[in-house]
């Protein structure tokens, strides 16, 4: 539930959000700012880029079926980033559709820029 908890920078850029988080884009930072289970994590684009990685890599149907108490849930911590998450399936599944969400924005912004500009945004 991302409903303005943080005093957000006007120097922030709103990447993506929906009913359980927001991504901003801070540009004179280079940081990467998610709003995301209660609590608002900084991060680089490579850490942002991990922590992509190793939540899409958990394993939704086996932590669905599986009926022991530690299939309850996931920890994400990552390393060289400070940042960790304790999640359940169902804030996993919002999790995943606020990160794929941005990456799609990042992706599109770049797409714009290509069109407007003639060449990608990061050469």
């Amino acid at each position: 539930m991302c409903k303005n908890r943080v005093a957000v920078s006007s120097e922030w850029s709103e990447v993506f959000r929906t009913n359980q988080g927001c991504v901003y884009q801070a540009d004179q930072e280079r940081s990467i700012y998610v709003d995301f289970a209660g609590k608002v994590a900084r991060y680089d684009i490579r850490c942002l880029l991990r922590l992509h990685k190793a939540v899409f890599a958990i394993d939704l149907e086996k932590m669905a079926t599986d009926v022991t108490r530690t299939s309850d849930v996931e920890i994400i911590s990552l390393c060289a980033c400070a940042h960790s998450y304790v999640l359940t399936l169902s804030q996993i599944i919002a999790f995943r559709d606020l990160l794929e969400g941005t990456f799609v924005m990042f992706e599109l912004n770049s797409i714009i820029q290509e069109c407007i500009y003639g060449h990608p945004v990061y050469q």
